[in-house]
């Protein structure tokens, strides 16, 4: 009876015991809640941390000079507004609350829905943002407005195809409305990236707009155009930019070398055959900087382009068939300077025929390189651009040698002009005393020059497409260009913070294990496709010998000679033709093998890790069990 009563009170005691741990464990899991829900953890596991702050973001949200509001103008219709601006508009939402965490109450964040006919719209449209008319006949709102002090700037529409650059878009609004000064960058250009304006029927043909990086540096600067026949660059211009210099004159050159002089930067594009240049332009290749070339310690041959068979684009030739045109560069992270500030995040750019800019052997200056071919490369007459690529392989022999496509110069640069300023070119002008007035033999101080061998790259279509959207045009980036550009300017003359934001990388990654593949695969078939023309070109020449060993009675007749020969030319072209034959189907093999392994670790190797864990912690219960076993049959023994 007292053994029953003891076991009854202790079942009572554990039943007690039990309910008061399990209402306690209660207790945790919602004080837990309530403290993590005031908690912003996150962990950002890609690999170059696309959904963290950059550096440059927090460096200035920790210097914001004025508190500052983004105004946020979203349309919340679920019925109405498209999904795919609907997922971008939840992500970009919960980026913003990095902005307005981080900021420690300098920035806010207000999101505003402008329902039809409401005050919000009205406050839209005043803002600049116009919505976006849909065919139910619906206007959704996707743009945001920064306000600080009495400055304010706004995206007019969000645009999801630019997701990669939507910090860089934010953080560079933010930090506008931090000062109302903007820079100043001068353009000198031979071509119409101003845009050309609206002719009249008699002259025939319509305008076009600014190329789109003018239309960018606008939102950051202010542009101005220096006319090619300038004689003087205004010293409020804080930085000069000259794109494809065709016969600059003297005074305007003398005007470069003395802004150079005075510790100014200047960015250069020149270009052995422009393919953007106005198809009636006698001269396609730039031309007037080879004396400042040579002040500055750099040289570049503008009559050649580079052509690289390992950066080669697909185009469509003069047969209207694909090829692989290497005069057309498509660079790679491989032929980017990681290790510089402009291109260290870059991924990918597009060339349209470039020239090799190298240093000279004696320079004093610091020369960096930023763009580089393959060593698969060699310097070609630009004029065979014309010809297409199937001219170029009969005798093309690579360098063994990787040349510059770009460079960074930086020192203290002598003047170009020794004896003054160049003598007035006008009939029976003289040089006056005035003009030497304030001459510079040397620089004030230390310049940066930016070397660039194409200017084609920052024609439009060359880095962007345009698409019409729901009536709201969108651009679509597809390779760097833009960026190199817009970080050399930030570079030169803005503020650095901005650059590690707008060059971050990719979401999407190339599958460089496969190009690697097709570029020696291309390789092998360069060179059996070199020897098959090479037995064409003698076959053919052998074929002209004997031709001209007949009388005239035997023209018309193919010797027994010529036969063999064209007989042994035929063998030799199916032996060849196998063989390349072999080198698509051992890469198609190669490529199919990679992706078989590719997708076998995509479906089995979770599963495997999973029931890998699922067993080990099976057999770890197991050992457990056992080892409690012992204790328990020992208590029960004494009981």
């Amino acid at each position: 009876m007292t053994t029953h009563q003891s076991s009854s009170g202790h079942t009572r005691s554990k039943s007690f015991y039990s309910l008061a741990g399990l209402l306690l464990v209660l207790v945790i899991l919602v004080l837990v809640n309530v403290i993590f829900s005031r908690v912003n953890v996150r962990w950002d596991a890609t690999r170059d941390k696309l959904y963290s702050l950059s550096d440059g973001t927090r460096e200035i949200l920790s210097n914001l000079n004025y508190d500052t509001v983004i105004k946020v103008f979203y349309t919340r219709d679920d019925t109405h507004t498209p999904v795919h601006i609907k997922n971008y508009g939840k992500r970009m939402m919960d980026f913003l609350a990095e902005y307005e965490t981080y900021s420690r109450g300098k920035l806010t964040i207000e999101h505003i829905d402008p329902e039809p006919d409401s005050e919000a719209e009205d406050q839209a449209v005043r803002y600049g943002i116009s919505g976006i008319d849909l065919p139910t006949g619906e206007r959704v709102y996707f743009g945001l407005t920064a306000l600080a002090a009495d400055q304010e700037a706004t995206i007019p529409m969000l645009d999801p195809n630019r997701e990669e650059q939507l910090e860089y878009d934010i953080t560079r609004i933010i930090a506008s409305v931090q000062s109302p000064d903007k820079p100043t960058i001068g353009v000198i250009s031979a071509l119409p990236v101003f845009g050309m304006p609206m002719m009249n029927i008699q002259q025939g043909g319509g305008g076009s707009p600014p190329w789109m990086f003018i239309t960018e540096l606008r939102k950051n600067y202010e542009v101005r155009e220096i006319s090619p026949s300038a004689d003087r660059i205004d010293e409020s211009v804080d930085l000069l930019m000259i794109i494809h210099p065709k016969d600059l004159s003297p005074a305007l050159q003398y005007a470069v070398d003395q802004y150079v002089l005075l510790g100014k930067n200047l960015i250069v594009f020149v270009d052995p055959f422009s393919v953007s240049d106005p198809p009636r332009s006698p001269a396609k290749a730039s031309s007037g900087m080879d004396a400042l070339f040579q002040a500055w310690g750099i040289e570049a041959d503008l009559g050649k382009a580079v052509a690289d068979f390992d950066f080669a684009t697909r185009l469509r030739g003069q047969n209207n068939q694909v090829e692989q045109n290497p005069f057309w560069l498509s660079l790679s992270s491989q032929a980017l300077n990681r290790d510089n500030i402009i291109t260290a995040q870059l991924e990918s750019m597009l060339l349209p025929v470039a020239a090799a800019v190298a240093k000279q052997p004696e320079s004093p200056h610091t020369y960096e390189t930023l763009l580089q071919s393959s060593p698969n490369a060699g310097e070609k007459e630009a004029m065979m651009v014309r010809f297409g690529a199937e001219a170029l392989r009969r005798d093309f022999t690579p360098a063994g040698k990787a040349f510059d496509l770009a460079a960074q110069i930086t020192g203290t640069f002598q003047t170009a002009f020794p004896d003054g300023a160049p003598t007035p070119q006008a009939e029976g002008a003289d040089k006056t005393p005035e003009a030497d007035a304030g001459h510079l033999a040397e620089g004030k101080g230390p310049a940066t020059i930016v070397v660039v061998g194409d200017a084609d790259l920052l024609f439009d279509n060359y880095y962007v497409s345009h698409q019409n959207f729901l009536g709201f045009n969108i651009s679509r980036m597809f390779n760097d260009n833009l960026n190199f550009v817009l970080n050399s300017d930030e570079m030169l003359v803005g503020s650095r913070a901005l650059i590690s934001i707008r060059s971050r990388g990719k979401f999407e990654r190339p599958f460089t294990r496969v190009q690697e593949l097709e570029k020696r695969a291309q390789a092998r078939w360069l060179d059996r496709e070199q020897e098959l023309m090479r037995k064409a070109e003698e076959t053919n020449q052998m074929l002209r010998q004997l031709e001209q060993q007949k009388d005239d009675s035997q023209r018309l007749i193919v010797s027994e000679a010529q036969e063999a020969e064209i007989r042994k030319f035929q063998e030799e072209r199916r032996r060849i033709n196998q063989e390349l034959k072999k080198v698509r189907r051992s890469l198609r093999a190669d490529i199919e093998s990679l992706g078989n392994t590719v997708k076998f670790i995509n479906t089995f190797l979770m599963v495997f890790v999973v029931a890998a864990a699922g067993i080990a912690y099976g057999l770890w219960l197991r050992g457990r069990s056992r080892r409690q076993s012992p204790e328990k049959t020992d208590v029960q023994d004494r009981g």
